[in-house]
């Protein structure tokens, strides 16, 4: 399998500043509360937990907003590619990697930030299986049953194995990626094999695709 997070230096390296390793107990951030809380969502967190499955890295934004989402996506690359080879593993589908943002850039809210690195990886990676999440730091989401989802502690972009007979139907503003989704299938291959390494090039291959409607 090949990434692309090593080789030549990136212009927007140390944009964003590794605050804590992978771990499954953070200390930079309170998640255990927050976790326990959402177990209630969704029925693969709680064993995940159980199996040491779930991880953390928690960075910090240190850079200007353009440098932040680069680190960002390459931040999201090294999350799959970790993810990958351990989705068909024995109890693969619980696998669940955590990428969290600190600090804060005036003018600049979190949602802007990881907005358009989650769509690039979003697409990037539902083809060859792997699903994104975006959660934003004391925003109160709704899940589709109508239940109120716990404020997220932090920004985070959950990173797992997709589920294919349920997650293409979170997709259905974007029916494309969702049936890209339910056939995905993981060989192996270099998601990067037709598409540039740099990140301004990589936005604009990102906004060519069909947006989802805002609400």
């Amino acid at each position: 399998m090949t990434t692309h997070t090593d080789g030549a230096p990136r212009p927007t390296a140390g944009a964003l500043r590794l605050v804590e390793a992978r771990t499954e107990n953070p200390r930079s951030v309170a998640v255990a509360d927050y976790v326990q809380a959402v177990t209630t969502h969704c029925p693969y967190l709680s064993p995940s937990l159980d199996r040491g499955l779930t991880g953390w890295t928690v960075y910090e934004a240190a850079g200007e907003a353009d440098a932040v989402e680069a680190e960002l996506f390459w931040a999201g690359v090294q999350a799959a590619e970790w993810v990958r080879p351990l989705a068909s593993r024995p109890h693969g589908v619980l696998v669940c990697e955590n990428i969290v943002l600190l600090g804060d850039i005036p003018g600049t809210r979190h949602r802007d930030l990881t907005g358009w690195p989650h769509w690039a990886l979003k697409n990037l990676y539902g083809p060859v299986g792997i699903m994104f999440g975006k959660f934003h730091r004391a925003e109160e989401e709704v899940a589709r049953d109508g239940r109120s989802i716990p404020p997220a502690p932090a920004s985070f972009l959950p990173v797992r194995p997709a589920v294919r007979r349920r997650d293409p139907r979170f997709l259905h503003d974007t029916p494309d990626l969702a049936g890209a989704l339910a056939v995905a299938d993981d060989h192996g291959r270099d998601v990067f094999e037709h598409l540039p390494h740099d990140w301004k090039d990589i936005r604009a291959w990102a906004s060519s695709l069909v947006l989802p409607k805002k609400p």
